[in-house]
Formats: structure tokens, C-alpha cells, sequence
């Protein structure tokens, strides 16, 4: 049995639930307790399989790009030493226009005066 308890325990714990419950809600105290059991463990193997890595990947993966190949037997030349790299381009960020407001034609009130 779980937790060590014994059958002579179990008959003693139900019989002290049925004491205190009642004979009338004691079923519906099981199906609740078997239904909040059932659903903690869902949720667990559901964290287990959301935190679980998978060793395959799921697509294949792309080839690189093919560059264009040197001419056969063309001599490469060597890069200088210490020379000097340029750094690399900015990120530009490209932020949203404004959407032009259509303008309100003023409005007058019961005196006659313009109010916006």
C-alpha cells in the first residue's frame, strides 16, 4: 500500500470520513478527490513534455548558400596581417510613420464662439 498505511488503517481512515462526511456526500468527495488527482497529474506530464528536449531535429536542415567557386588554378592572395577590419554596418531601425490626422472643422457652441 502507498505510504506504508496497512489495510486495518485504510478501513479506519474510511470509517472516520464516513463519521464525518456522511454516508450522502462521501461519493461525491471520492469523485472530486479522483478527478483533482487525475488532473495534477495531466499537468505534470504535460510540464514534463514541454520541458523535455528533443535530440531529432523536426526539419532538415538547409544547405548554405553556394558562392561562386575561384577560377582553377587562379592564385589566392593571402590577407595582409594587421589589417585593419571595417566595423560592421549599423542597424538601422526603421520606426513607423505617422498616420495623418483628418482635421476637425471648429465647432460652435449655442453663443456662437468657435470651440475645439
Amino acid at each position: 500500500m502507498p505510504f506504508g498505511i496497512g489495510p486495518g488503517e485504510l478501513i479506519i481512515v474510511l470509517i472516520i470520513a464516513l463519521l464525518v462526511i456522511g454516508p450522502g456526500k462521501l461519493p461525491d468527495v471520492g469523485a472530486a478527490l479522483g478527478k483533482s488527482i487525475r488532473e495534477f497529474r495531466k499537468a505534470s506530464s504535460d510540464v514534463e513534455e514541454a520541458t523535455r528536449i528533443d535530440t531529432a531535429p523536426t526539419s532538415s536542415p538547409t544547405p548554405p548558400p553556394v558562392s561562386a567557386a575561384p577560377a582553377p588554378n587562379a592564385p589566392v592572395a593571402p590577407p595582409a596581417p594587421n589589417a585593419p577590419v571595417a566595423p560592421p554596418e549599423p542597424n538601422v531601425l526603421h520606426t513607423p510613420t505617422a498616420t495623418p490626422v483628418a482635421s476637425v472643422p471648429p465647432v460652435s457652441d449655442s453663443t456662437g464662439e468657435q470651440t475645439r
